[in-house]
């Protein structure tokens, strides 16, 4: 018999006999990962989403301003109809 089929030999008996082996993972050990593994998806989904936004949030910022600078020409043009209800106390 040759090294290596003393070598797979002794891999399968060890691989079939785990008592031999006296080591034990208790069930919390399995969370560190998974704790890692969730932050690291929840930050890659994060940055996604903010480059994906960024386009938007341009696009809803012109229109605000584009909406603000039309009530100042509507309120410049009539100054009657810029007043406010605390303006109109009788």
């Amino acid at each position: 018999m040759g090294i290596k089929a003393k070598l797979i030999l002794g891999f399968i008996s060890i691989a079939l006999l785990p008592e031999m082996a006296m080591a034990s993972i208790d069930p919390g050990a399995g969370i560190g990962p998974f704790s890692a593994l969730w932050g690291l998806i929840l930050g890659v989904v994060m940055a996604l989403g903010i480059v994906l936004f960024w386009p938007i949030r341009m696009l809803l910022r012109k229109r605000k301003t584009a909406a603000q600078g039309s009530k100042a020409e509507s309120a410049a043009e009539n100054p009657a109809a810029s007043t406010t209800n605390a303006d109109n106390k009788t």
